[in-house]
């Protein structure tokens, strides 16, 4: 399997401010990137883990980086490193999508163990690690490796995106 990925944040801006003869402008572009070659190593990802998901209404789950994963191919898939996360909430959703701080063997690559995010609805969170990193964000099997994921509510359902792209070494 061969995995070529290119991940983008950009931020444009334009903060406009009106005198009595001029209006004065202060614009902001700014774009962070990464492309990852297929492999292992700085630059490169040989994993990946996209789905849509939906948790009933309270209720949670855990997603195991580093064993019960599958990819697009039906394939069990393992990360020991991260190079992008990104989990959005559906737009339609009514309830909050809570990531992270899980009772046990926490994945601390990105939030420390009790660190959570609250997405509202149509809320979307991405990190990526740079080329020039190596080591990304650690995935450590069995002791630091599961990612909770709650429904914040009781009353609806929620659904939301997650794409994972990293390491298998």
């Amino acid at each position: 399997m061969t995995v070529i990925s290119d991940f983008g944040i950009s931020a444009t801006v334009r903060n406009t401010k009106a005198s009595d003869l001029s209006a004065a402008a202060d614009d902001l572009i700014k774009r962070y990137g990464v492309h990852l070659e297929s492999g292992s190593g700085a630059g490169k990802a040989d994993r990946i883990f996209a789905d849509t998901r939906t948790l009933a209404a309270s209720a949670t789950e855990t997603l195991d980086l580093a064993g019960s994963l599958t990819d697009a191919y039906g394939t069990t898939t393992s990360f020991a490193r991260v190079k992008f996360i990104l989990i959005s909430a559906a737009a339609a959703n009514t309830n909050n999508v809570v990531v992270g701080a899980n009772a046990s063997a926490d994945w601390v690559g990105l939030l420390n163990a009790a660190g959570t995010l609250t997405l509202r609805p149509g809320a979307t969170f991405a990190a990526m690690s740079g080329r020039a990193d190596a080591t990304g964000m650690v995935v450590t099997a069995t002791t630091a490796d599961l990612i909770k994921v709650a429904n914040s509510a009781a009353g609806t359902s929620v659904t939301y995106d997650v794409i994972i792209v990293g390491n298998s070494a």
